[in-house]
């Protein structure tokens, strides 16, 4: 519980970005789906069998670079803004918070290492980074998967690769993600032609929190969606070379457009966003973070310099539900966040401008 509640005095790793780059690339992640020979998939197992799975993996953990640096969370035993918290710190999924029975995860403070135990897997392996850093991501969550692997047996089969409980992860179980900044093409009403050129690739484009999930604040998970018959370097040497630069082209295309054809609405849209967090009274974090994605879109395009990444970064943290409880320190209503919230973004804002 503590090492928990001292993640929110950090940033996290999927939001540290910079001021110098495009703004468009936020975060990228590796995530790998394996599970144990000789039990069942999850759905099939008994607690006491997961509660095994879960020792055994608690075991292996200390046998890899990883030990004596993690801290362990055993989900079950956790309350619910807790769980919530790591949900918006991208560290496990709404489905594993949600989940019965024994799991939990294993978390390096600084985020960048997060392996969910008894999620859908067995075992989800996930490395995240700020930026576009694949290849080191590559080889660090690969040398920790054939850490894990001498002392776990995995369940493998010889022509199908490694065994998932989803058929779509069957083979490498590798998930590529990136996550992307893109109020652009959505304020062009291009967005749609990076979906279809995502279907066209066999790729899934998810909201902020993964399947299922809105696009909050214009954020965009792109990730393959199969994993079989393709190598890990094939599928991370596309995601490199040929679809993120793509979507990057068309963004900073839909940007260009914006500023030549449409500069005053764009404007408008920047300092409006900006006054209304400095003086709003009430706000819903939906709302929070629409504005948000507004100045982070003026702040690397050159149209506002009156608020920094940082900041805006913290902000985007922050106001979100679980996160707010627990710097307020207690249980808040519906209309208590979000009167808590605005009070929070004014003071926020203005201490910058002091």
């Amino acid at each position: 519980m503590e090492n928990i509640t001292q993640l929110i005095t950090t940033r996290g790793e999927w939001l540290r970005g910079s001021e110098t780059d495009p703004g468009i690339i936020i975060s990228s992640r590796i995530r790998l789906a394996r599970n144990l020979a000789g039990f069942n998939f999850l759905s099939r197992c008994s607690d006491e069998d997961k509660e095994n799975i879960q020792g055994l993996i608690v075991a292996a953990l200390n046998g890899t670079e990883l030990a004596n640096k993690y801290f362990y969370v055993k989900l079950d035993e956790l309350g619910s803004l807790e769980k919530q918290l790591l949900v918006e710190r991208h560290l496990i999924s709404k489905p594993h918070a949600e989940a019965q029975g024994p799991r939990g995860v294993a978390l390096l403070m600084d985020e960048s290492v997060a392996i969910m135990v008894n999620e859908e897997d067995h075992i989800r392996i996930q490395v995240l980074a700020g930026g576009f850093d694949l290849e080191n991501i590559w080889s660090r969550i690969n040398n920790l998967d054939d850490e894990l692997e001498a002392d776990l047996e995995y369940a493998f089969d010889e022509q199908l690769g490694y065994l998932t409980a989803c058929p779509t992860n069957v083979g490498t179980g590798i998930r590529v993600s990136v996550m992307l900044h893109l109020p652009a093409l959505k304020m062009t009403g291009e967005i749609e032609r990076v979906f279809r050129a995502a279907r066209d690739m066999h790729l899934a484009v998810r909201g902020l929190y993964g399947e299922g999930t809105e696009a909050l604040g214009d954020f965009y998970q792109v990730s393959n969606q199969t994993t079989l018959g393709k190598t890990e370097e094939e599928i991370i040497e596309e995601f490199t070379e040929t679809i993120v630069p793509r979507i990057i082209e068309y963004e900073q295309r839909a940007r260009d457009v914006l500023l030549k054809q449409k500069s005053t609405i764009l404007e408008d849209k920047v300092w409006r966003a900006y006054g209304i967090l400095r003086n709003a009274r009430t706000i819903s974090s939906e709302e929070t973070l629409f504005l948000l994605s507004h100045l982070r879109m003026g702040l690397h395009m050159g149209i506002i310099d009156k608020i920094n990444l940082e900041t805006i970064n913290d902000l985007f943290l922050a106001t979100q539900p679980a996160h707010l409880q627990i710097i307020s320190g207690k249980r808040l209503n519906g209309d208590e966040r979000t009167k808590l919230r605005a009070e929070f973004i004014r003071s926020k804002l203005n201490h910058q401008n002091n």
